[in-house]
């Protein structure tokens, strides 16, 4: 038989990919046992060589406003092991069983030429949730375990079409955790109903692995660079709960900023930035008063933070060593529609 080609929206790419055959399965005990597998083959994940042809258990889903990490493309899938179901609660967040798997590998390129450069695996144990990043040998035939993480020179060709050589942070175990931390548990961050992107080919898999007790509706989200998706709030407020609230929120590792921009904290503007001053003023204040002077972005502490990566300014902290131009500019439209007082 013959295997089915598939086209994952990548943002503005797309990566072409076989679907495995059914008889190649995930190996459950090594999702499941407290070891750290040196090699992501062990898992079955993928079949042969590289990440063009995934197991038939993944499923393959993109999100409506993804995190920025330095313009790389991104082949996101959800593992859910059999007999096993996701739950989604009124609000669209997704409970993903014990046994899961999250796999998300980063490359450049794009359908064919695209190369994988790492793949993090968040592995749902007995434990709790376990994150691991795994680097691809130059042949890619194998991407190998890296606790301590790593860096690579990356040649990059953002939008501007002006090319550079980054040195691209793979994140150590700490690093994942710092990011995925809530409440001091790791959890994930990505996938929601409504940022959720399910490839067409894989609805009906997904359909029937999630108890759909929500009234959300699938990939509903605002997507942050299409002004046709949702209103200029909506769009600034999606990507900035992506990039900003998995550690600005009242349970995440900037808990002490009293900044929290997650959706929860949208009742309360000055919480989400608005006139809010910051708890310790230092060089990453960049000399302003507040996090957003609405209808000034160049006073904002926000923008000025967004546009350095110089250590200890740059937001995110870790994650990026390139300046996200277009995400920059939506935010400072943003703040440039806000009224002042």
């Amino acid at each position: 038989m013959n295997p089915m080609r598939i086209a994952l929206a990548l943002g503005c790419a797309a990566l072409v990919i076989s679907a495995a055959p059914a008889s190649v399965r995930v190996n459950d005990s090594v999702i499941l046992d407290a070891g750290y597998p040196r090699a992501l083959s062990e898992y079955g994940f993928f079949t042969g060589q590289g990440v063009a042809s995934p197991s038939a258990q993944l499923i393959g889903y993109n999100l409506q406003t993804p995190l920025f990490s330095d313009y790389a493309e991104k082949q996101r899938f959800v593992y859910v092991p059999d007999a096993a179901r996701i739950r989604a609660d009124t609000d669209g967040r997704l409970d993903f069983p014990v046994g899961s798997a999250l796999i998300k590998t980063f490359g450049y390129g794009t359908g064919t030429a695209f190369r994988p450069i790492e793949t993090r695996v968040l592995l749902h144990r007995a434990s709790g949730w376990e994150a691991l990043p795994y680097v691809w040998k130059s042949d890619g035939s194998d991407a190998e375990l890296k606790l301590a993480g790593t860096r690579l020179p990356v040649s990059v060709t953002p939008p501007s079409g002006q090319t550079q050589t980054i040195s691209y942070a793979v994140p150590n175990k700490n690093q994942c955790k710092e990011c995925h931390s809530r409440a001091g548990a790791v959890v994930p961050i990505g996938p929601t109903a409504a940022n959720m992107d399910v490839a067409p080919a894989y609805i009906p898999a997904f359909r029937n692995r999630i108890d759909w007790t929500g009234k959300t509706p699938l990939g509903t989200g605002p997507v942050w660079n299409d002004a046709a998706s949702g209103s200029l709030d909506a769009r600034a407020r999606a990507y900035l709960a992506v990039n900003c609230a998995h550690c600005h929120n009242p349970e995440g590792s900037a808990s002490n900023s009293g900044l929290f921009l997650d959706a929860q904290a949208a009742g309360d503007p000055v919480a989400t930035g608005i006139y809010k001053r910051p708890v310790a003023a230092g060089r990453g204040s960049g000399g302003h008063d507040f996090a957003i002077a609405p209808g000034d972005p160049a006073q904002s502490i926000m923008i000025h933070r967004m546009r350095s990566t110089e250590p200890g300014v740059a937001m995110p902290e870790v994650g990026r060593s390139m300046v996200h131009e277009e995400g920059v500019a939506l935010i400072a439209q943003w703040i440039s529609s806000l009224p002042a007082r």
